[in-house]
């Protein structure tokens, strides 16, 4: 089976981070508006800096040049995922246990589509687990488009 774009770039991007104690929190390949881009969202504890973000892309240019993964044009973006940074891997879904969450679903639940509630964290199964209005509420990952620290201020 063909590897995604987003699993090669992983690979090639992994050892920077580990180098720097950087976290490699996503990797997107996407094409929007006729372009091609290729992000790559890094954090650290205490939150990461543009001169550092300015590291990883300089040192992953040079490997991608060499190794050329991508056969179309594409923008290289290195940044941090935000305040608001989506939960996408399972070490996310434990970091950020007790956290409010806001949650957007495929179809929705209650007459919702946009909920937002306490994680609790992730199943043994890999759903997630949240409480919403005192209730543990559970969803199949694959029914949920995003989910994200919520944001009070």
């Amino acid at each position: 089976m063909k590897k995604s774009i987003e699993a090669t770039i992983e690979e090639l991007v992994q050892p920077i981070i580990d180098t720097n104690n950087f976290e490699l929190v996503d990797v997107e390949y996407v094409k929007e508006a006729g372009e091609y881009y290729l992000r790559i969202y890094v954090d650290k504890e205490g939150g990461i800096s543009l001169n550092e973000c300015e590291v990883v892309s300089r040192a992953l240019s040079e490997i991608l040049d060499v190794k050329d993964p991508i056969k179309d044009n594409y923008y290289l973006e290195v940044s941090s995922p935000g305040l608001d940074r989506p939960l996408k891997k399972d070490k996310d879904f434990v970091r950020y246990q007790g956290r409010d969450v806001e949650i957007k679903l495929y179809k929705p639940l209650n007459g919702s589509k946009q909920l937002e509630g306490e994680l609790i964290g992730l199943t043994e199964d890999k759903n997630i687990k949240v409480i919403i209005d005192n209730e543990e509420v559970e969803f199949n990952k694959k029914d949920v488009a995003l989910i994200r620290l919520a944001i009070k201020f």
